[in-house]
């Protein structure tokens, strides 16, 4: 039997000492770019469908209210049958009589001027269209935020899982040192039973590293949008592309930042309602016409037509109007010193969050320094504590801070790409933004 690709893979990875468990998981996870995380999201993700469907709904909207600025033609056709009873005087007899009547027209009423009531409300209209794109910008911007958090996760999880392992190889070769020198009478119990505690614990968070994976795998399945959940893995690497390593101006950053946008059009929106309640007290002139057949039998043949003009003027509505007025003040003034408080909020939040991306990249370079010496002193330690130079107690912190720096190190390069996402969603740039 021809032997398949798998098998041959199997055979060469066993060959070179590769545990199964690792072949099978190359050969089924589907390896996803940053790049195909993003396209998946842009066409999956539920809360974008969302925000796009607002966006339909406050086009359509807008044409509703637009539609009041266009005649409105309605046709008609009608049958009726009456039955007439009469009695004669003189004879005393009772006569019955049937009539019918048919009819059909057109009538048709245009708007001529109502105080620019309706292209207000247009215009407003308008607005919260602005608004609603720009509320699928900022989800566009949060959902961004959520998918690189998930990919980031995820590319930690899987460089865990290398680190936890060469952990483990520390705290073995560790404990077979000191179970030799145990035997052998130069080491006391206490010694070998931490050992033995260090290398439990190092198993133990090698074996949860692994359970991180499939929990990080899951994160990105939603984040991406979709339905079911498969294993996965992500390519990338710990590199901040985005380093903003010159303080830039953040009041120029937040001129093009989507909820604040989101905001201004809200305003916008709001003081066109201020001018369409002002409209409420214009007279409403429109122009009506009509035209029709009608006769007792079908078709009917009797033409009739008609056209007017016709005004309508509020006189006392018991402060209608007035308090419509209000209300549409009250609101565009709420809406004015919410686009105020947001932008100084916005400032301040990108400020944040520049400072805490400085932070978290230099950070990284000092833990890489740190790691860098605890791996010297880790080497020169375990020679000294073989030759007897050095406590067991002396030689065991060093290894423990050898084990923490690791761990440090890899959250600080987790940190430094958090940090650069948090600094691209304060600047508001969404999916489509390129790193």
């Amino acid at each position: 039997m021809k032997p398949n690709r798998f098998n041959i893979i199997i055979l060469c990875l066993l060959l070179c000492g590769l545990p199964l468990e690792a072949v099978k998981a190359a050969d089924t996870e589907e390896v996803l770019t940053w790049g195909q995380c993003i396209s998946e999201a842009k066409k999956n993700h539920p809360d974008l469908i969302s925000a796009a469907e607002v966006v339909n709904q406050q086009k359509a909207g807008k044409d509703i209210t637009a539609s009041g600025l266009y005649p409105q033609v309605s046709g008609d056709v009608n049958a009726s049958t009456a039955k007439t009873s009469s009695t004669a005087s003189s004879t005393g007899t009772t006569a019955n009589r049937t009539t019918h009547t048919y009819s059909y027209g057109v009538t048709g009423t245009q708007l001529i001027f109502d105080g620019f009531k309706t292209i207000n409300d247009v215009k407003g209209a308008a607005e919260n269209i602005k608004a609603a794109q720009q509320g699928y910008s900022f989800t566009s911007s949060e959902v961004r935020l959520s998918l690189r958090t998930a990919f980031v996760n995820l590319l930690k999880a899987q460089e865990l899982i290398r680190v936890t392992d060469e952990i483990v190889k520390i705290r073995r070769e560790n404990l077979e040192l000191i179970t030799l020198r145990y035997m052998s009478g130069l080491e006391h119990k206490g010694a070998l039973m931490t050992a033995e505690a260090n290398m439990a614990e190092a198993e133990f968070e090698a074996a949860q590293a692994r359970r991180d994976v499939e929990l990080a795998q899951r994160q990105l399945t939603k984040e991406m949008g979709r339905k079911d959940f498969r294993p996965m893995a992500v390519n990338g690497d710990f590199i901040v592309r985005d380093p903003a390593q010159e303080k830039p101006a953040f009041e120029s950053f937040v001129k093009n930042n989507p909820s604040l946008l989101q905001a201004v059009a809200k305003t916008n929106a709001a003081a066109f309602a201020i001018r369409a309640a002002y409209g409420n007290f214009s007279p409403t002139l429109s122009g009506d016409a009509g035209a029709d057949r009608t006769s007792s039998h079908w078709p009917p043949d009797n033409n009739q037509w008609n056209a007017g003009l016709g005004v309508s003027m509020p006189i006392f509505e018991g402060g209608l109007r007035t308090a419509q007025v209000a209300q549409a003040q009250a609101a565009y003034n709420q809406a004015e010193a919410d686009e105020r408080s947001l932008r100084d909020k916005l400032i301040v939040g990108l400020e944040q969050t520049w400072v805490s991306l400085q932070d978290a990249i230099t950070m990284v370079n000092v833990q890489l320094k740190s790691l860098n010496a605890n791996e010297e002193r880790s080497k020169i330690a375990e020679a000294q504590y073989s030759t007897g130079f050095i406590t067991f107690d002396n030689w065991i912190i060093i290894e423990d801070d050898l084990v923490s720096a690791k761990k440090n190190y890899l959250q600080g390069e987790a940190n430094s790409l958090q940090a650069e996402a948090n600094w691209i969603q304060a600047k508001g740039e969404t999916l489509e933004y390129a790193q």
